[in-house]
């Protein structure tokens, strides 16, 4: 590890990783995309399990995932834990232009690179050997990394979701900012998750209280790889199909994993890496997470959740067709009343996907450039998402700007403010990195996310700012599909901009992610295919 990487912390790490106006931050200088790492991780010498396909005649609607109660929960058992790892981290499509074939997924991911992994561990379920399972997308079947006895002593079943990151997949594109794009994937990830769950009428608790070393053990990606890119771990999630009960605790659980039967190799991503990053696996360690007490997002009291458009529609297809936008119609409108329930959707509410499932719920607020919404003026505009956020918004945020509150739209909980008005298109390409889809988008969004002493004190947090701005992500991206428009996540901006375009002149608000919504351009060149039909399952 070289001198730079050792003992960084998260701020050290974040500005290191900055991207200048006149420099990016250190990636490789060239790509050989025939060397491009495995896309899917398998354990070679485990029992498969393969998994049953969700039927396409499932219908609930987009709009019923967001009313508490309207979805009976379906039965805790391998069929629903199928549907529920399918529609959250399987494939949705196949696509091929020329000689060139990729996969597509639920889980959107930096450069379609897919860091995030995802494991099940089960006891007492109906139909389904307690253990360890890693979870195989290309395939959609469970691999069984651990077989035992029993569970640790509880009534009924229990299902836990893991996830972890291999981090060697993001870096070999994008070098140091990888870190960030693999955080950002897992919030994206927990959120698919989250919206798969409510698809079934279950619910997710995100285990906030478990140390990192807790769930590696449990999940096994803490044990030797025999040269395998490792892979690190990010969170439990428990699934819950009637009344929220206490969390599992680390203790028992652990104890019953060192009693199983481990078995499976993992495949070797990449065998000849060009780069290393080591500041990558610095801040890794820097951000890992010690046993905690449970932490237990913000909720809140707000109505329910408005009707939008597209919330008729079936909530599976909203998930499988929804796509990154490689372009878009510059001359494509949103509807005022879209934006109006788009922005709605961000408030937390608890029982709603996804916020209960994250650690931490309203410590991202928004900026929006505001290019084309039919009735509301174009310019720059400010969503906080709690009192202590629009209170850090005014004080950090020029002192130039207008705060002028906007009559056109009803938010209530989180009203939405005018900054300046202006066309902000140009402005909005040259931060995210001279990318046009920011200017030709509706509009783009640029979400803050705060840093306190919270951040230094306990710097796991790091991560926990991403996941939820990967969150947010989601529900823009599936907000905006069931409205027949189309989202982009960038993950590339300028970040010393940003700063100076909104005159912040400390660290209290760091930008963590930027999206951009309009009507999307498709290109009529690229086939698409389905995702598993080469399994050829009923």
């Amino acid at each position: 590890m070289s001198e730079a990487a050792v003992g960084i912390t998260p701020w050290e790490y974040h500005q290191r990783t900055w991207h200048h106006l006149d420099r990016y931050a250190a990636g490789p200088q060239t790509l050989d995309w025939d060397a491009q790492p495995d896309p899917f991780r398998r354990y070679d010498g485990c029992p498969e399990i393969p998994l049953s396909l969700t039927p396409t005649s499932a219908n609930v609607s987009f709009g019923n995932l967001h009313r508490p109660g309207a979805v009976l929960p379906a039965p805790l058992d391998r069929a629903g834990l199928g549907r529920l790892l399918e529609l959250a981290l399987g494939l949705s499509a196949w696509k091929q232009y020329g000689p060139d074939r990729w996969a597509l997924r639920c889980n959107p991911s930096s450069g379609n690179l897919h860091p995030t992994e995802g494991y099940l561990v089960c006891r007492a379920l109906p139909d389904l050997a307690d253990g360890v399972y890693h979870y195989r997308a290309d395939a959609h079947l469970l691999e069984q990394r651990a077989a035992v006895g029993s569970g640790p002593s509880a009534d009924g079943s229990v299902a836990l979701l893991g996830l972890t990151s291999i981090h060697w997949r993001e870096a070999w594109k994008y070098g140091e900012r990888a870190y960030r794009y693999c955080q950002l994937d897992v919030g994206h990830a927990v959120a698919a998750l989250s919206y798969a769950a409510a698809l079934l009428g279950w619910r997710l608790q995100s285990l906030t209280h478990w140390p990192d070393a807790a769930v590696a053990a449990l999940l096994g990606v803490d044990r030797p790889t025999d040269g395998a890119e490792a892979e690190h771990p990010d969170l439990l999630l428990a699934v819950d199909t009637g009344p929220a009960g206490a969390p599992p605790e680390a203790d028992a659980w652990l104890a019953w994993a060192r009693d199983a039967e481990w078995q499976g190799r993992p495949n070797v991503l990449d065998h000849r890496p060009l780069y290393q990053w080591p500041v990558i696996e610095a801040v890794s360690h820097a951000a890992d997470k010690p046993a905690t007490p449970v932490f237990f997002p913000m909720m809140h009291d707000a109505p329910a959740v408005r009707p939008a458009a597209g919330d008729e529609r079936p909530a599976m297809a909203v998930i499988r067709e929804r796509r990154s936008a490689q372009a878009y119609d510059p001359a494509g409108t949103m509807p005022l009343a879209t934006l109006e329930a788009l922005l709605d959707r961000f408030v937390p509410r608890a029982d709603v996907p996804p916020w209960a499932a994250l650690p931490e719920s309203d410590r991202l607020h928004l900026l929006l450039f505001v290019h084309r919404v039919d009735g509301l003026t174009p310019g720059l505009y400010a969503l906080p998402r709690s009192a202590a956020g629009r209170a850090l918004l005014l004080g950090a945020l020029d002192a130039r700007f207008a705060w002028k509150s906007c009559p056109e739209l009803n938010l209530g909980e989180a009203p939405l403010y005018r900054l300046a008005s202006g066309d902000m298109r140009r402005t909005a390409g040259l931060l995210c990195c001279h990318q046009a889809i920011a200017a030709q988008g509706a509009v783009t969004f640029m979400l803050l996310g705060e840093w306190g002493t919270d951040l230094d004190d306990e710097p796991w947090r790091y991560r926990w700012r991403h996941w939820e701005a990967g969150a947010l992500g989601q529900t823009l991206y599936l907000n905006a599909e069931a409205a027949s428009l189309r989202g982009t996540g960038i993950g590339c901006y300028f970040d010393p901009a940003v700063h100076e375009i909104l005159g912040l002149s400390d660290r209290r608000l760091q930008s963590f992610y930027h999206f951009t919504i309009g009507r999307p351009l498709l290109d009529v060149r690229i086939q698409s295919l389905p995702p598993y039909a080469h399994l050829r399952r009923e």
